[in-house]
């Protein structure tokens, strides 16, 4: 889909920013895209590109943090029986995986070995047999077995009748949550949630008293309440640097934003998946493809390592990835992750199956501003992936929908959805004015999953339609393309690559560096593979006002490659004077470091 160019800012840039380059050690290049992206001071720059633990805002800064701590601490020390309840999906398994680490090596020997067994325990529901978060089903059959202090991480804010039963049966409950508040508070004996910062249902955005948490992600709330807790528990405290790898594997699968707070963890926390020290991430980066001591960055994270953690709770049982997060040795791990690499193989597999016929809906419903694709024998596990997918192709907000239940089952079966959005529509408050058509729903600006009723249907597709057409208008969107600046070849070098890396990591919030060429020949073209292209892209020469095209001498010429683009940038583009949106890499591919641009999108 072509895209709308826009710089990330139009602002002039200071005359000021030679020095700040000069000061801080960098290249005017990154000066300039850092200030762009709002960092405008020498400081704030330093800052960003040396994100130090020591910036970290206090745990207490969160609502509720330091009495949730207090509320746990004070029934440890009364000898409570503990259990972490946690969600299905990276950001819930890594959380619980936090916890019950951070415990057993905290409360020392006297506590159980790394099972479900003792006083430190977990629970993770099943996604199909379970649903998301509480359910009073597992929470009944925890108080059976002696349970009496619940902690939720990456759920619970929601869970209004499930925290109401707990208490019911005799528990102390302690709510930590990343998600935005509704309008009644569940009846737990604490509550953190950044989120509460906005208020009741999300405000009308942060008041300040969060300093800047409101983008962590359930693992990071999960981190900060441990390390608030490792204070007050009495004997020697655990260091809590070495929990930053979850933080950072977590915190990136949840595609939160990549600044401030999260910057901090994450960029320390991929220093130890490096390391791979924890023998669950080794083995599961030498499953996903990797060298053991291989450094990541966040898109390799996404893109490796966190799908094999979310097959297991979207394919199985989450269990699998969090036995293999707390497995003392690779010889124990090893099976986990094997388990984990067939399990995202089997998801591959049904994503493009589903893929193939949620497109197939999308053309028929291709007149609606919202789509709402739904099939019996969707797997549930994947349609959010797959509804993602669809949101690449069409540019439009999209609800994915299966069935669960049957018509033997006492409500005669439900849809079970999930939705994915474009940025410039609010998916959780635009299905807020849909609510009467569901059993259920819940989310955030960009992603929400729900349950209906298997007659709203055709109501919920007309509804949508109507929702993103209020909010954005009759005309279809174009994908915006942000730009940092024009960046001429001369001036892509080995040094500015490496400052580019200072950068990282990169996700929502902090997207990779987006350049855009002046006018260059693409003086080769070649397709290999299925349908991907390699261009070489020649410069026009120093002062020499003559085109290429007409015979003027090159200054420099880049190989390029342009991933599943064939169809879109055909041959016809040989000969040509053209503007690319790249970015710049370095290709490893034959042991020797070269130069090479990734292309994204292209003019002329």
């Amino acid at each position: 889909m072509p895209c709308n160019w826009k710089l990330l800012s139009d602002a002039p840039v200071p005359e000021s920013i030679g020095k700040i380059a000069e000061d801080l050690g960098i290249t005017r290049v990154i000066a300039e895209v850092l200030w762009r992206r709002g960092y405008t001071s020498a400081t704030v720059m330093d800052r960003f590109l040396s994100p130090g633990l020591r910036h970290l805002g206090k745990p207490e800064s969160i609502p509720g943090l330091a009495e949730a701590a207090r509320v746990l601490a004070r029934e440890l020390e009364r000898g409570a029986t503990f259990c972490v309840w946690g969600d299905y999906d990276v950001d819930g398994i890594t959380a619980t995986a936090l916890v019950k680490d951070f415990m057993l090596k905290r409360l020392g020997p006297e506590v159980a070995p790394f099972d479900n067994t003792g006083r430190i325990r977990h629970y993770l529901p099943n996604r199909v047999d379970d649903g998301y978060g509480l359910n009073i089903e597992g929470v009944e059959k925890l108080a059976r077995e002696g349970v009496t202090l619940l902690l939720t991480v990456d759920c619970g804010i929601s869970a209004v009748a499930e925290v109401a039963r707990a208490k019911e049966l005799g528990m102390t409950v302690v709510v930590s949550d990343h998600h935005l508040p509704p309008g009644e508070l569940p009846c737990a004996d604490a509550i953190c949630d950044p989120r509460l910062c906005q208020g009741a249902a999300g405000g009308n955005g942060c008041l300040g008293v969060c300093s800047g948490m409101c983008e962590l992600a359930g693992v990071g709330v999960a981190f900060m309440l441990m390390a608030a807790l490792n204070r007050l528990l009495p004997g020697e405290p655990v260091d809590m640097r070495q929990f930053l790898d979850l933080v950072a594997l977590g915190t990136v699968a949840d595609v939160v934003g990549l600044t401030g707070q999260n910057r901090i963890l994450v960029k320390n926390g991929l220093l130890l998946i490096k390391e791979a020290r924890r023998p669950g991430i080794a083995s599961l980066k030498v499953y996903s493809g990797y060298d053991r001591m291989a450094e990541l960055g966040a898109g390799q994270i996404g893109f490796g390592l966190a799908p094999r953690i979310n097959a297991a709770g979207r394919m199985a049982d989450p269990q699998i990835a969090l036995s293999m997060l707390l497995a003392p040795d690779i010889e124990t791990a090893n099976p986990y992750a094997s388990k984990l690499d067939a399990l995202n193989a089997k998801r591959r597999s049904e994503e493009q199956e589903i893929l193939e016929e949620a497109l197939l809906q999308a053309e028929e419903q291709k007149d609606r501003l919202g789509l709402v694709l739904a099939a019996d024998h969707w797997h549930p596990g994947v349609i959010g992936i797959v509804a993602s997918r669809v949101v690449e192709r069409h540019y439009k907000p999209v609800l994915m929908l299966c069935r669960e239940g049957d018509d033997a089952s006492a409500d005669g079966g439900h849809w079970k959805g999930s939705g994915r959005s474009v940025a410039e529509f609010d998916l959780h408050d635009g299905l807020s004015g849909l609510s009467h058509l569901f059993l259920g729903f819940g989310g955030h600006k960009q992603a929400a999953g729900l349950s209906m009723p298997l007659d709203n249907l055709e109501a919920l597709r007309e509804g949508f339609h109507l929702a993103v057409e209020a909010a954005l208008g009759p005309v279809p969107l174009k994908p915006s393309l942000k730009l940092d600046r024009e960046l001429s070849f001369a001036d892509i070098t080995h040094t500015l690559l490496k400052e580019l890396e200072m950068l990282q990591p990169f996700g929502m919030g902090n997207p990779e560096p987006l350049f855009v060429s002046p006018p260059v020949l693409v003086s080769d073209y070649r397709v290999f593979g299925k349908d991907h292209v390699k261009l070489k892209l020649a410069e026009q020469g120093g002062d020499d006002q003559t085109s290429l095209a007409a015979g003027g001498r090159p200054r420099s010429i880049l190989p390029a490659k342009a991933w599943r683009k064939a169809n879109e940038l055909t041959r016809e583009v040989q000969g040509k004077l053209m503007r690319f949106a790249f970015t710049p890499r370095i290709d490893r591919f034959d042991g020797i470091p070269k130069i090479e641009l990734q292309v994204k999108d292209w003019e002329g």
